[in-house]
């Protein structure tokens, strides 16, 4: 994991780069610990290289699971975890679909990587995501344009498991410094925003897979 827990500040998993760059990350843990909101870096796998309380705290109701827990694999959780819509509010069209495009671009730049590779015979197991990663989302992607899908700057609902923020905003800014990018990492902060008396918990929560509603099976 990636956070270790007890109130001890993140590790960055080991690394096969240069003693200098291992130093950097380890450095660069203590920036991100300080940091009051969600903080994560991730690799092209969106495995989670390191993560700070905060991250952790926002995802600290969700129950385990063999290959998606959200300090292991971003990418998994969103799409894989039966919890996920518990945290990530609008599950399906403010985060699944996104992070499915992500996917795309990822497995088109990556297209050897056998991790990439593993997910992608996951989603062809599940006969509905697989029809919205091949039919649905392109149509997706034309109707609501190619900003909503972008990372940085993008506002997404979430459902905080702390009463002080419950049902809010999260807006996703890219802090990832020219250091980080050259080794393959990205970093990702969820700005919370101030609770929205007017919105219920129940707002996009709905646990098991995800099915993918918000795109519907092409007819044969």
């Amino acid at each position: 994991m990636a956070y270790q827990a007890g109130g001890q500040r993140s590790v960055p998993r080991p690394v096969p780069e240069r003693p200098e760059a291992e130093a950097y990350l380890r450095d660069y843990s203590t920036l991100v610990e300080a940091v009051p909101f969600p903080s994560v870096i991730v690799d092209h796998r969106w495995d989670v290289v390191l993560a700070n309380a905060a991250f952790a705290s926002l995802f600290r109701g969700v129950g385990p699971h063999p290959t998606a827990m959200p300090d292991d694999n971003l990418l998994r959780f969103v799409l894989f975890h039966p919890d996920a819509s518990t945290v990530l509010g609008e599950h399906e069209s403010s985060w699944c679909l996104p992070m499915l495009a992500h996917f795309a671009a990822a497995l088109e730049r990556h297209g050897h990587d056998h991790g990439l590779q593993a997910i992608r015979r996951e989603i062809a197991q599940d006969p509905i995501m697989e029809a919205a990663y091949r039919q649905g989302l392109p149509h997706w992607i034309r109707a609501v344009g190619e900003r909503a899908v972008a990372l940085d700057g993008a506002v997404r609902p979430l459902l905080h498991p702390d009463p002080r923020w419950g049902a809010t905003d999260c807006r996703v800014v890219d802090e990832t410094p020219r250091t980080l990018q050259e080794m393959g990492y990205t970093r990702l902060t969820l700005v919370l925003r101030e609770v929205r008396r007017d919105r219920s918990r129940a707002r996009g929560a709905r646990r098991g897979p995800a099915h993918l509603r918000v795109v519907p099976t092409p007819e044969d």
